[in-house]
């Protein structure tokens, strides 16, 4: 344990040039006398790690000190090549460069580990897209990737009610479900600040004025994340109540949105005599939330909104004529 995390510190330092002790104990997950230690230790070792005083000082390697990829095992060699995804990556036009890295970290590996890109590509594969979706990519997807990669400002058409322009600084790309998105900051027209565009319906992309500086503190995970709980809370904005056999609370997250599964859990109330528990379930609207609750059947017993309780009451009926 020790080991694997004075190894840790080295790549940090390695990496990041000078941290504090604070920040080494941060990224390690542990205190900063540990670190003072691990540095210690480091030092007796042979390792040259030196502190600097002062405002702006730390810890770093002394002239120029690197350590080799020498010391993976092999479920972290093969690890390696399940981290990148090289669908994703060729569509961006980066196909070659992802070739030519593996090439390099295959070189890098002791020669009992060299079959690891093999072993993991015989045994996992991320197929991205949805079933009923156009796998291939979007045409402008290359081109924006190359924005993003280079800071550069440019000029989109986006195709939405109507087709409108935008001058962007494009911050990264997402891809969800088979779908890619173009994060980018917009300063005049849209509202300004972040936005999110469909790549598949921007129609041109164009120059527009050379480099941007790039917000570092940006978080383009945390800022997807936050996007996704908005457009879902947005989009759930009516809700219904439910009672639920046990069945149907367990199959209930294969007909609703997970979100809203999760929130009828947590909100249910104790099971009755016939082990039903009563809880409200956030919905699109009452004919999303019909299509979706006719898929558990006699599990599910809808109980307010009233109209909605009438409409699964006749379409039961029904049934039941037709299967009489």
């Amino acid at each position: 344990m020790r080991a694997a995390r004075l190894i840790s510190l080295v790549l940090l330092l390695q990496a990041r040039g000078t941290m504090t002790a604070g920040q080494l104990a941060e990224e390690l997950e542990v205190s900063e006398r540990t670190v003072y230690r691990d540095v210690e230790a480091l030092s007796a070792a042979g390792v040259p790690v030196y502190a600097e005083q002062g405002r702006n000082g730390g810890y770093r390697l002394v002239g120029g000190y690197r350590t080799r990829l020498t010391g993976l095992s092999r479920e972290e060699a093969e690890a390696l090549f399940l981290s990148g995804l090289p669908g994703p990556a060729g569509d961006m036009g980066l196909a070659d460069a992802v070739g030519a890295a593996q090439l390099k970290v295959l070189a890098a590996l002791p020669a009992p580990f060299r079959d690891a890109s093999a072993r993991a590509g015989q045994r996992f594969h991320l197929d991205a897209p949805g079933w009923f979706g156009d796998a291939g990519p979007p045409p402008l997807l290359e081109r924006l990737a190359q924005a993003v990669w280079g800071d550069e400002t440019v000029e989109i058409r986006y195709r939405k009610h109507e087709e409108v322009t935008r001058r962007v600084e494009p911050y990264g790309l997402v891809l969800k479900n088979g779908i890619w998105y173009l994060i980018g900051h917009v300063r005049d027209g849209g509202g300004g600040g972040h936005r999110t565009y469909r790549v598949d319906r921007i129609t041109a992309v164009e120059p527009a004025g050379g480099l941007f500086d790039r917000d570092e503190d940006f978080d383009l995970p945390g800022y997807w994340a936050a996007q996704a709980a908005a457009f879902l809370r947005s989009m759930l904005r009516d809700e219904i109540t439910v009672r639920l056999s046990p069945q149907g609370l367990r199959r209930l997250r294969y007909a609703v949105e997970p979100y809203a599964a999760r929130r009828a859990a947590e909100e249910a109330g104790e099971p009755d005599e016939d082990g039903r528990v009563t809880t409200r379930l956030p919905v699109e609207s009452t004919d999303v939330a019909y299509s979706e609750l006719l898929r558990l059947g006699p599990e599910v017993e809808v109980l307010e909104p009233a109209e909605l309780r009438d409409r699964m009451r006749e379409t039961a009926t029904r049934l039941a004529a037709v299967y009489r």
